[in-house]
């Protein structure tokens, strides 16, 4: 609280009869400000949201063993190989030319990050409709307050898992760009692909890929 104090007035033993204006001095105390101020820092502090941090789930396969069974057929997978700077890509399985599937031995396709009809952008687009149609009602209800912020996390996760959803694999050379890798992972962030798994080449890709280029 702020304080005036006095100073005496008077003539101080000088000229009897007159007497002088009393002076006053301003003192501000600065405790209950001070302590205003903590308490709007700890106000804030604890009605802040803070920001989180947006980082992508990648699913590190473990090598088999080999003893181990042999593991289920993929359901609904594209492959991206990166070579250098080109980008291929096969869906389904990849069956050689000594075991060809039902529609002949794997063949790669190329694609680019640009903005044509092979950009990958449109490509996982096109490929992953059901999730990005169903993640678009969920944003409404989220953007509605609807739905709190963990329903939606756990609805888009188990959505990006069903067996509608495309799961990607990522495979590159030894002169795969790490620019191509960056690129090709935000891509499949745009796209809400949820299931991305970064393994090796295996031989018969290697194959492929020699052949092709």
């Amino acid at each position: 609280m702020a304080q005036i104090a006095e100073s005496g007035g008077g003539d101080h033993g000088k000229g009897k009869g007159k007497k002088r204006a009393k002076k006053g001095s301003t003192h501000v105390d600065m405790t209950p400000m001070v302590d205003l101020a903590f308490l709007l820092l700890t106000f804030f502090v604890l009605t802040s949201t803070f920001s989180k941090p947006k980082v992508m789930p990648l699913a590190y396969p473990a090598k088999p063993k080999v003893n181990d069974p042999i593991p289920p057929k993929a359901n609904n997978v594209t492959t991206f190989i990166l070579a250098d700077d080109k980008v291929y890509y096969y869906r389904g399985e990849f069956y050689p030319k000594s075991r060809p599937g039902e529609n002949g031995p794997t063949e790669l396709s190329e694609a680019n990050f640009g903005s044509g009809e092979n950009s990958v952008r449109k490509l996982l687009a096109s490929w992953n409709e059901y999730v990005i149609k169903n993640k678009a009602e969920l944003d409404k209800k989220l953007d509605k307050k609807q739905i709190a912020d963990s329903t939606y996390e756990n609805r888009l996760n188990k959505l990006t898992v069903e067996r509608e959803a495309v799961k990607v694999l990522i495979k590159t050379d030894d002169k795969a760009l790490c620019k191509s890798f960056i690129d090709l992972v935000d891509e499949l962030k745009i796209a809400s692909i949820g299931v991305i798994a970064p393994t090796e080449l295996s031989a018969g890709e290697k194959e492929l890929l020699k052949a092709k280029n």
